[in-house]
C-alpha cells in the first residue's frame, strides 16, 4: 500500500507538482515507533494493520540530519480497510491511496516515478526477501 501526496521540498526541488508517492510515515509524537506506524497506516490508507514486524533502522543523511527511520513491514486484507484514510484534515493532509502490484512498484522506481528513498528503501527489501512471490 502507498500514497500519493503533496511535498514542498519535492516541489522546490523541480518536482513540477510536488506530488510525491511514498510509503506510509510520519513523526514519532511521544509514541513508540511501532505505535505510530499503525496510527499513520490507518490514518494515511485506512488501514488496520495489527501487528508490524521492525525490520531495520537507519539514517537517511547522517552528515546532515540527526533523524533516525524505522522500518517495518506488516500484512493487511481487504477486511482490516476501516475508513478511506486520506490523512488528517486538521494536519491538512490529503493523501491519495495507491494500491499497486508489486512488479509495478518496482517498475515505477525505474522510470522515476518513486523517488522516496524510504519507499525504495522498502520495496528493496521485500524485493531482497521475496515477500511477493509473484514479482
Amino acid at each position: 500500500m502507498l500514497t500519493r501526496q503533496f511535498r514542498l521540498p519535492s516541489y522546490i526541488n523541480g518536482n513540477e507538482d510536488g506530488m510525491l508517492i511514498e510509503a506510509c510515515a510520519g513523526l514519532l509524537e511521544e509514541e513508540s515507533p511501532e505505535e505510530c506506524i499503525k496510527r499513520e497506516a490507518m490514518e494515511e490508507t485506512g488501514y488496520d494493520v495489527g501487528e508490524v514486524k521492525k525490520i531495520f533502522e537507519a539514517y537517511m543523511s547522517p552528515g546532515s540530519v540527526t533523524e533516525i527511520l524505522y522500518f517495518f513491514i506488516a500484512e493487511y486484507t481487504k477486511r482490516d480497510l476501516l475508513s478511506n484514510g486520506g490523512g488528517v484534515k486538521e494536519e491538512e493532509e490529503d493523501i491519495e491511496v495507491l494500491e499497486l502490484s508489486f512488479t509495478d512498484a518496482l517498475s515505477m522506481i525505474e522510470n522515476g516515478q518513486i523517488r522516496d528513498a524510504k519507499t525504495i528503501m522498502l520495496l528493496q527489501y521485500a524485493q531482497i526477501h521475496e515477500l511477493f512471490a509473484s514479482a
